[in-house]
């Protein structure tokens, strides 16, 4: 059996939160470079170069892309024969947080009690989710998930009768809402089945697929492209200033539900889509 210290899990966390703050996934830099080879609106490719611009200044500097460093989410592939020795996982990935966005001089964004508002003052905590999968490796999916976009996201409960155009609708509305609010061009995640909790997770979780990577079945691959094509269709644009790049990608993850469920949740994810991987 492996094992993996909870030191070493705290270092890798704290670098983790650092970089995708600081460096903007190569996916998410090439669906800018090739938006603003496609964008129709002289406005929307000025929006575009500067965002280019922003992310290669933070990059050089290494500061963050944008003062909203975000809620740091996890998913955690947890090998069936890896030990973590020296505490527990979720303490780990907390004082990893803390560390980075610490020394990393990132705003601390949570609060103890959405009642009192207090601030938490290092990020934490966390939200982690647990895969529990075979083989001894620890693999961290990490995304600094900002908060305006996270506020435009939404999830209903469909009648099975809405089917698939009703879904499509609904999907299409919550972006048209969103409008400049989520920060344009967006990522799209969108989760279908399911039941109410498991539903806005399959949202999330697809924001971590890298962008251009199409889902491997292939009629829910299609939906994803068609959607897009509708999205960009909306004229929303670079942070909402109009054009024809609402969205640089859109994902969607399936599962099975209830025969009485149609549920289908809209994560909504900035420009800023940052995001990192890393395996132990």
């Amino acid at each position: 059996m492996k094992k993996i210290h909870y030191q070493d899990i705290v270092e890798e966390v704290k670098t983790m939160c650092m970089k995708s703050n600081y460096n903007l996934g190569d996916d998410v830099y090439t669906a800018f470079k090739q938006a603003l080879k496609t964008e129709k609106s002289e406005t929307g490719k000025e929006v575009l170069t500067q965002l280019i611009d922003n992310a290669d200044i933070a990059k050089a500097e290494q500061v963050p892309m944008c003062q909203d460093t975000g809620t740091a989410v996890f998913i955690v592939e947890v090998g069936q024969d890896c030990h973590i020795e020296g505490g527990k996982l979720g303490d780990a990935i907390n004082e990893g947080v803390a560390k980075g966005y610490g020394e990393g001089y990132l705003r601390n964004s949570m609060i103890y009690n959405p009642l009192n508002r207090q601030n938490t003052g290092n990020n934490t905590p966390a939200i982690v989710h647990i895969d529990l999968v075979e083989g001894d490796t620890l693999t961290f999916h990490m995304t600094a998930k900002g908060g305006g976009a996270e506020n435009m996201s939404d999830l209903k409960m469909l009648k099975p009768s809405d089917g698939i155009e009703g879904a499509k609708e609904y999907i299409l509305s919550i972006v048209k809402e969103a409008g400049p609010n989520a920060c344009p061009p967006l990522v799209v995640g969108i989760g279908i089945g399911g039941n109410f909790e498991r539903c806005a997770y399959l949202a999330k979780k697809s924001l971590f697929r890298p962008l251009g990577v199409r889902h491997e079945d292939p009629a829910v691959a299609d939906l994803e492209m068609e959607l897009m094509e509708e999205i960009n269709r909306l004229g929303i644009g670079p942070q909402g200033m109009g054009g024809s790049t609402t969205a640089l990608d859109v994902k969607v993850e399936v599962e099975s539900c209830h025969i009485a469920a149609l549920p289908v949740a809209v994560n909504l994810n900035c420009h800023a889509s940052r995001h990192q991987t890393i395996s132990m």
